[in-house]
């Protein structure tokens, strides 16, 4: 046994050995590296420039197997039960996810079967919810903005009653209704006594991020109709539901929180919090083609057709 140990090892070494390439050898070869193996070769012990090309190639092997092995130092997605993403998706999921890498999404008269599912809904595919209510709010901002120059009012200070922020790119001043030892959740008349001229809304949460509690978005619609009635003012809804959307209309289809609710004009989801999904993936979408400011719409031309 310890003879064939030793001859096992030997053969091993010897055409571990055999795959190597030195220095002199790829010179001889016309400068052009080449190289079967990682670990052991003058691949390993080189360092890789990290803020500058280097000056000569690398086989794309090797570098796969170096990316990769630094790669191998992050969590097992298979243990991560801290952040809003999925672990698993089905083979076939990722196969056609593979298939597709090459399409260029946003070409649009190419690849027109790739987006048929978002012409249907008055609304965008983003990134994730974040950037989704960034454009919600920036709608409304652009709303209220556009309705008090017609009234021959300032529109210099607009606000957005809120119970969290997500204001600050667009120069809107936040108001805050803060929690209680006995209430995680935005109150409702709390919220709409925060309501002036200058709110361009309310954004009230389905799905707390924390506890995974739905705010009362009817209450609050209840609320504001009659604030808005009595004061001539139009301040919509948007119901940030990244983390309820896709939850509450199968396990409690009875509550009302969406479009049915007359002052909810912008919803938000998110499409990577339900699992089955790899990539961050979100919608904003809005009741009405007239909640949409006609400026945040861009139509170009510059692929083949308008889009």
């Amino acid at each position: 046994l310890l003879c064939y140990y030793f001859t096992v090892k030997t053969f091993i070494e010897m055409v571990y050995l055999s795959r190597l390439v030195s220095d002199n050898e790829t010179e001889e070869r016309g400068g052009q590296s080449f190289s079967t193996s990682v670990y052991g070769s003058r691949w390993d012990v080189e360092p890789i420039p990290k803020y500058s090309l280097p000056d000569k190639e690398m086989p794309p092997h090797i570098a796969y197997k170096l990316i990769k092995d630094d790669l191998q130092l992050d969590g097992n997605p298979v243990l991560n039960l801290a952040t809003f993403v999925t672990t698993y998706m089905e083979d076939e999921a990722e196969k056609l996810m593979t298939e597709n890498l090459s399409k260029n999404f946003i070409d649009y008269e190419e690849y027109p079967v790739t987006v048929e599912l978002q012409v249907h809904a008055i609304g965008v595919s983003t990134i994730g919810s974040s950037e989704a209510i960034m454009l919600a709010v920036l709608a409304m901002k652009k709303l209220w903005k556009k309705r008090r120059i017609a009234e021959g009012k300032p529109a210099d200070k607009p606000n957005l009653v809120m119970a969290a922020s997500a204001t600050r790119y667009f120069e809107v001043e936040e108001k805050f209704v803060y929690l209680t030892e006995d209430s995680y959740v935005l109150n409702p008349e709390k919220a709409v006594e925060l309501v002036d001229e200058n709110t361009i809304g309310i954004c009230v949460i389905l799905g707390s991020t924390y506890t995974g509690h739905y705010e009362d978005v009817k209450a609050v619609n209840d609320f504001l109709l009659l604030k808005n009635k009595k004061t001539g003012w139009d301040v919509p809804i948007h119901v940030d539901a990244a983390s309820g959307g896709f939850v509450a209309p199968f396990v409690n289809p009875d509550l009302a929180w969406d479009f049915r609710l007359e002052l909810v004009r912008s919803i938000n989801v998110s499409g990577h919090k339900y699992g089955l999904c790899y990539p961050g993936i979100g919608w904003a979408l809005w009741k009405s083609k007239k909640y949409l400011p006609e400026e945040l719409i861009f139509t170009i031309n510059y692929l083949g057709s308008d889009q």
